[in-house]
């Protein structure tokens, strides 16, 4: 048999989070909750050693969070279960189910990493939209949800998670309602250290629904939209009756959706033979359809698009019908991915995956495609059926709220709540190394003269080109964030002596007193700066903030277009 459709194309590429096995389980959570991950691998050189999930997060003792600062090697998963790279995705998740575990190591064909494979990735790619506009919500929930009390421990509470092996918990809050507790949020409690506290303070409110009755497609966009993986599911009295996630809605629809749709072409052919009404309605069904369809011979000639088609790929009717889709073809996929798809088709009657094409424009998109061999009575194939769904735009959004929720428009820079997540990491881990840490807080002087002479074009680009000449002044390790307006934040992390920080504050203020040249303008500006330190002004991040921004400040006041140092003494006095 051949391998239609491998786990390559869906697993996790962009990024193989590893980690030593002497880093401490805090900082395993850290990293896992920074990128938004499921699980991190322990590397030993070239060698994979283990892997520690955010299920094996809810097996740690949160009643000892000394036990935080414990090296992961400790709590790892050993061996990694692997699969090669070419398994195809229906026995992947087999595999998955069999072995009773959420992640697979990918390998290529020499034994060495290139991705990992989670439950998640198999549910996300199925391509089973048409089937979730069909599937109730109640169809895909298996079990009551597992509840806790408010006032239980978290000890308690992930202890019983574990147990259960339950991906999350609804918290019942009292005066204020149902939380949720998820093993994602567990890892980011690890990673703050958090005590063995009482969960109401912990779980998520409000508790995001969908009725049972919903579509399941319904509770699909909900999950995205709200960049959440579980959501309660409520009766027609507002009873929460269970949890819905990604892999409840899919699992097992892949097999059910095939059934279906066999079934429905067996019955329409039953209905066409039977009556011209039916088949009236089908074609006005396949017309007012969104998806785009086409129907081709046995020689893989158009015979028939529908509106859906032409709007998509900007072809009609008259400029493919007769043609071959190859009219579509981007250019970008090799012949073995067409040798594998025809794989498919011979094999199993249908192929589904993502593929890239080209519109009439000349422009590429990626659509959803599903392409199903029909047969007669004999057996042998006498037209192939694509279904298609354009989702270009969903990748590019996906990307976009990403972008937008931690970096600057502008800049390009990290916006403050990132800056506000890698200081509180730093001070952790310059905690740890008996380090210092230095908050330079920085304010353009005189900017509002700029916009209000000048426009806010030029304004704009100041700002741009202030961003790059700083940047040239850090080191790789160093952030520059931009809180909003004129001001930024430079986070220096390991710094051993004050004399670095001051011949860093000393660079920004040299390269910012060089003129700006913005179109035809000439701009010189000047820069006030304020500096605190790690421990010696503070331990949290708001401290450190709070006194690098008196100090710049101060540096106005002195005149502008210097640095101060935060000093409580002088803060006193004024």
């Amino acid at each position: 048999m051949g391998q239609p459709h491998p786990i390559s194309r869906i697993m996790h590429t962009g990024l193989l989070l590893q980690c030593r096995p002497e880093t401490s389980i805090a900082d395993a959570a850290a990293r896992m909750a920074e990128h938004s991950v499921s699980s991190i691998l322990i590397s030993d050189g070239q060698t994979i050693a283990g892997i520690w999930t955010e299920h094996d997060a809810l097996a740690m003792d949160f009643s000892d969070p000394e036990e935080f600062n414990r090296p992961v090697v400790d709590v790892m998963s050993s061996p990694v279960l692997s699969l090669p790279a070419s398994t195809d995705v229906g026995e992947a998740a087999i595999k998955l189910k069999e072995s009773g575990k959420r992640h697979f190591l990918v390998t290529d064909e020499s034994g060495k990493p290139v991705g990992i494979l989670s439950q998640t990735d198999l549910a996300l790619n199925q391509g089973l939209e048409p089937y979730l506009k069909l599937r109730e919500v109640r169809a895909a929930v298996v079990r009551a949800p597992i509840t806790a009390d408010g006032d239980q421990s978290l000890a308690d509470v992930a202890h019983h998670m574990y147990q259960q092996y339950s991906e999350a918990v609804v918290v019942d809050c009292g005066a204020d309602g149902l939380g949720i507790l998820t093993e994602r949020d567990i890892v980011r409690l690890i990673a703050r250290h958090t005590s063995n506290t009482p969960v109401r303070e912990l779980a998520t409110r409000p508790l995001l629904s969908v009725n049972e009755n919903d579509p399941l497609i319904h509770a699909r966009d909900l999950l995205i939209d709200n960049h959440i993986r579980h959501l309660a599911v409520v009766n027609s009295l507002g009873q929460v009756t269970g949890l819905i996630g990604y892999h409840d809605m899919l699992a097992g629809a892949e097999q059910m959706y095939l059934d279906d749709l066999r079934q429905a072409l067996e019955q329409r052919d039953q209905a066409l033979a039977k009556s011209r009404r039916t088949l009236q309605l089908a074609e006005k069904v396949i017309e007012s359809s969104f998806e785009g369809i086409v129907v081709t011979d046995r020689d893989v000639r158009i015979e028939f698009v529908n509106p859906a088609f032409t709007h998509v790929t900007g072809y009609t009717p008259e400029e493919v019908i007769g043609r071959t889709p190859q009219v579509l073809s981007s250019g970008r996929h090799d012949n073995e991915f067409y040798t594998r798809m025809w794989d498919s088709l011979a094999t199993h009657g249908y192929w589904r995956g993502e593929i890239w094409n080209r519109r009439k424009s000349g422009e590429l998109y990626l659509e959803l495609l599903t392409i199903t061999a029909i047969t007669d009575d004999n057996g042998d194939t006498t037209h192939y059926a694509g279904l298609f769904t354009d989702i270009t735009q969903n990748r590019k959004n996906e990307e976009q709220i990403r972008q937008l929720a931690y970096y600057d428009a502008l800049t390009g820079v990290p916006n403050r709540r990132l800056l506000e997540d890698r200081l509180d990491h730093a001070i952790r881990h310059a905690h740890r190394k008996a380090m210092q840490l230095a908050v330079i807080f920085m304010d353009l002087d005189e900017f509002k003269q700029v916009n209000d002479t000048l426009g806010h074009s030029v304004g704009d680009e100041l700002l741009a080109q202030f961003t790059n000449r700083v940047r040239d002044c850090l080191r790789e390790d160093d952030t520059l964030a931009r809180l909003g307006g004129d001001e930024f934040i430079v986070l220096l992390p390991e710094m051993e002596s004050i004399d670095h920080v001051l011949m860093v504050a000393d660079r920004i203020i040299g390269v910012n007193a060089q003129p700006y040249k913005i179109g035809e303008e000439h701009v010189t500006i000047g820069t006030s700066l304020g500096i605190s330190l790690y421990p010696d002004d503070g331990e949290t991040v708001e401290e450190l903030l709070n006194g690098a921004d008196v100090a710049m400040y101060r540096s106005k006041r002195d005149g502008r277009n210097r640095y101060n140092l935060f000093d409580p003494d002088v803060l006193q006095a004024d």
